[in-house]
């Protein structure tokens, strides 16, 4: 499996317990949706390595607690720890209207309402406290928080997102 083909679920922040148990911070607003896993990718050395999960359950309300075959001790969990987890891109469920995934838009024109074509989304920001687009502009970047009251639409079809931005905004980067 290749990276390019996966999404990223969550990080190993820590061990759990004695029997080799770990804790993931998952990446998502529905950490409900993965507690039926059967196996995830491991990221060790840039290689996905399939690992398969007896059994987990969520911890607190975005930590998930997993038990891995084949990881029995608190060592083994202890080499994990740092190690970030993937899922095939084909089993996140197809989003409509203007619900998207990060990854599902790059490569999308921007058009303001007020301003037209701004460029094309080359990438997200979602380090930052309030995830951002990255729009590519003429060799420059924009940045346009990632909020339901700037997007009119998402057209799929045409691979582009219809935003609304507040006055000056774009302004400031160019």
């Amino acid at each position: 499996m290749r990276k390019e083909d996966c999404f990223f679920l969550g990080k190993i922040i820590g061990k759990h317990s004695f029997k080799g148990e770990i804790l993931v911070k998952l990446d998502t607003d529905n950490p409900d949706d993965f507690l039926e896993m059967e196996s995830v990718f491991v990221e060790i050395d840039k290689n996905l390595i399939p690992f398969f999960i007896e059994n987990s359950n969520l911890q607190k309300s975005d930590l998930l607690r997993i038990k891995f075959e084949d990881v029995d001790s608190e060592e083994e969990a202890e080499n994990l720890i740092g190690n970030e987890l993937y899922l095939p891109l084909e089993i996140l469920p197809e989003l409509t209207g203007n619900n998207f995934y990060y990854h599902e838009i790059i490569g999308y024109k921007v058009i303001d309402s007020n301003l037209g074509d701004i460029g094309e989304i080359i990438g997200v920001n979602d380090h930052t406290p309030q995830a951002l687009f990255i729009i590519q502009h003429q060799g420059k970047e924009i940045l346009v928080p990632i909020t339901d009251a700037f997007i009119d639409k998402v057209d799929r079809e045409n691979k582009t997102m219809h935003l609304t931005t507040p006055e000056g905004l774009v302004d400031l980067y160019l």
